[in-house]
């Protein structure tokens, strides 16, 4: 199990036990890097072959396996790692409050943001988690949510893309069109921007 040195050094710090410091490799407790050198699980943007998600923030895990998905005691481990490493936000307010700090610079739009100074991108469930999760990666200014291959079948997840920029229409250029891995061609709608104010 990858935990298994994690939960050493916890019950080590809970019986109070002197032992010698124990070094942790993050990367193999979690399978992946999830911090900003690899952007966060996603080191490939989504405008480019062999993408994926790197994270999924949400209500239905259970429908994600492959991804790390941001919740429970994923959570807590991630709150022991370095600043740059991904760390989970809050769930959003329900209704969310009125003046959230973001202003919304697109909607509806065929086309993603396609942009050098890139994030990282996951799955959410709503607007409101992309916003938290922008909120909780350090340098984020910009979120762009759609749907995409990664929402095929009837599912009503976003794609969640993060940038430290604000952008407009302009640079929604992304329309789609990439062949994926399992041969299903990436379409993109309802594509929506917000900068953070």
């Amino acid at each position: 199990m990858r935990f298994t040195a994690l939960f050493a050094a916890a019950s080590v710090a809970v019986s109070g036990v002197v032992a010698t410091p124990l070094t942790v490799d993050a990367n193999a407790l979690f399978g992946v890097q999830l911090n900003s050198a690899n952007h966060y699980g996603a080191p490939n943007p989504p405008w480019v072959p062999d993408h994926k998600p790197g994270w999924y923030f949400g209500d239905h895990p259970h429908l994600f396996p492959e991804l790390n998905c941001l919740e429970g005691f994923i959570c807590k481990l991630l709150e022991l790692l370095p600043f740059d490493w991904l760390h989970c936000p809050s769930k959003p307010t329900t209704p969310p409050s009125t003046g959230d700090g973001y202003t919304q610079t697109f909607y509806n739009l065929t086309g993603a943001t396609q942009a050098s100074d890139y994030l990282t991108y996951g799955l959410v469930d709503t607007v409101d988690d992309c916003k938290a999760m922008c909120n909780s990666v350090s340098g984020c200014t910009f979120i762009n949510t759609y749907h995409d291959v990664n929402g095929k079948g009837g599912s009503t997840q976003l794609t969640c893309s993060l940038f430290s920029s604000c952008h407009d229409s302009s640079d929604a250029d992304n329309k789609g069109g990439q062949t994926q891995p399992d041969g299903s061609i990436d379409v993109i709608t309802n594509s929506d921007g917000y900068c953070k104010k």
